[in-house]
């Protein structure tokens, strides 16, 4: 159980901003397609599978998404890659997110989501916005970084110089297909986002700044996959210490030891324990 005091302590620090909420696949557990009842692939198993039309492929390939989409990208081409990403992720209907609703119900104005649909866009669809989506081996350019203002009807191409300051900001670094497809998911993506993010290109300038000193709750994260542990490790680079909370249920040891290198409390429990629903129950 986590303590009451606990929550309204994240609560209060989500909402006014002194805390941001980090989200991995594990907050779309309870999403289906509204058309047949399947679950949304989230996870890495789940993303494989999906790629490759439901059959399970090489043990090594099985280990990590970014390995199999390579695999893919080099037999089929990286528009095979994008493709099932687009019709996973914007051609089908899915449900809401019970996470996805809380964070809409608090409006964070930072929050990070290295999932590729577009549920956290849908929470603030009602609400002008900033949108931040990684990119990855874009030829002449050496940001990876695409900004784009949403008036609460449309997205618009900015400049970092020409974002509102003011209004929330959506970082999705591996990317959505709205307003425009772009995705890190092969493992040459990956090398090339996490280098240049290292290198700071990867995140802008006013965004650095803006996230200086913050504090981070990690909700739906497993933490034992290199490729979302450097993202991570970057991503949160200038949190205040201690950096702020892991929920992972039944954590391996491997886990333990990358938040204590961090600085990351870990509370062995699920997301859904701080929705509306639980308390109540």
């Amino acid at each position: 159980m986590i303590p009451t005091t606990l929550k309204q302590q994240w609560s209060q620090g989500l909402a006014d901003g002194r805390i941001v909420p980090y989200l991995g696949p594990g907050v779309l557990a309870d999403v289906t397609s509204k058309l047949d009842g399947r679950p949304i692939p989230a996870t890495g198993e789940q993303l494989i599978l999906g790629l490759n039309n439901g059959q399970p492929m090489a043990p090594k390939l099985m280990y990590e998404f970014p390995r199999a989409a390579m695999n893919v990208e080099l037999k089929r081409g990286r528009a095979a890659v994008t493709k099932f990403l687009d019709a996973t992720y914007n051609a089908t209907q899915w449900t809401r997110s019970a996470v996805h609703e809380w964070i809409r119900d608090l409006a964070p104005p930072y929050v990070v989501d290295i999932n590729r649909d577009t549920q956290l866009q849908d929470s603030y669809a009602d609400k002008p916005h900033t949108l931040v989506l990684g990119c990855a081996r874009i030829a002449g350019a050496a940001m990876r970084y695409k900004l784009f203002a949403w008036d609460g009807e449309v997205y618009t191409p900015i400049e970092a110089d020409q974002a509102a300051l003011n209004l929330p900001i959506l970082f999705k670094p591996m990317g959505s297909p709205r307003p425009q497809p772009t995705y890190v998911a092969s493992d040459a993506d990956y090398v090339d986002y996490i280098t240049e993010l290292m290198g700071g290109f990867a995140i802008p300038a006013y965004l650095k700044r803006y996230r200086q000193g913050k504090r981070y709750l990690l909700l739906g994260m497993r933490l034992n996959r290199d490729s979302e542990r450097m993202v991570l490790s970057d991503l949160i680079y200038g949190a205040e210490a201690p950096a702020g909370w892991a929920l992972i249920e039944n954590p391996t040891e491997k886990e333990k030891r990358f938040c204590a290198k961090l600085g990351l409390e870990l509370i062995e429990a699920d997301a859904a324990e701080l929705l509306p629903a639980a308390e109540a129950a």
